[in-house]
Formats: C-alpha cells, structure tokens, sequence
C-alpha cells in the first residue's frame, strides 16, 4: 500500500465515524492495551465501538495527530464525551469528560487489519470521581 492510500482508507473510516465496516478486514482484531481484551471481527469491532460512544458514553473522539505510513497509521487526540451508561461496572455519573487516547492501525489490502487502543483508564476515572488504590 502507498501512503496515500492508507491515508484515503482512515479518512473514510474516520468520517464514517468508526462505522463502515468496509474498512475492516474480515479477521480485523482491536486490541484494548491496558487489559489486553480483545474485539475480533468488523461486528465485534463496531460493537465495541457503539458501546464506548453511544451506550456508555455520549462522546466523539478528537484528533491533535495523525500519521499515515505504507501500511500504518495512527491518530493521538482525546475522548470527549459525557458518561450516560454504565461502563467497568461504574452507574453513569452524568459526567463530563475528556481522556487522552492513542490508536495504532496496522492495514493490509486498503483495509484495517489490527487497532491497538491507547486509552488513559487513570484519567478517566478520576474524571468519573473514582479513587484508584
């Protein structure tokens, strides 16, 4: 793949808003990198994805960065959203917040093969009010 077409392929997959699946390859797996939970296959993926932004969270994602390689990309920017659903066994809060989040793609054949998310758990509870011990 050139960089340019991995740049056209995460364009539409970001201006679909996580939602096309013909983005993702049929074996896409997304990994969680802090608990090692993963989400294999384009419905697993996109339900996964709802879930952080529609049930548990009304929120978007931001972006500060991206870089498009051969065969890679990656975005850094912040979940922003308000807590509307129970999330890690947590009762919604009604919360606003805003976690720094970092996902790495790996594409083959102009499609997502593999994410690897980032995601600031620390920062997101103490937002909700959570005391880490």
């Amino acid at each position: 793949m050139s960089i340019e077409s991995t740049r056209e392929t995460m364009m539409r997959y970001f201006n679909s808003e996580h939602s096309d699946v013909s983005m993702m390859a049929k074996d896409v797996t997304f990994t969680i990198m802090a608990t090692g939970q993963e989400h294999q296959g384009p419905e697993a993926v996109l339900g996964m994805l709802n879930y952080f932004y529609h049930i548990a969270f009304d929120a978007t994602a931001t972006t500060r960065v991206s870089l498009f390689g051969e065969n890679n990309a990656m975005v850094e920017g912040d979940f922003v959203g308000r807590h509307i659903g129970e999330f890690a066994g947590i009762p919604a809060t009604g919360k606003d917040v805003r976690v720094p989040l970092c996902v790495v793609y790996d594409l083959e054949n102009n499609q997502i093969k593999h994410g690897r998310v980032y995601f600031e758990m620390p920062a997101l509870l103490q937002q909700l009010g959570i005391q880490m011990s």
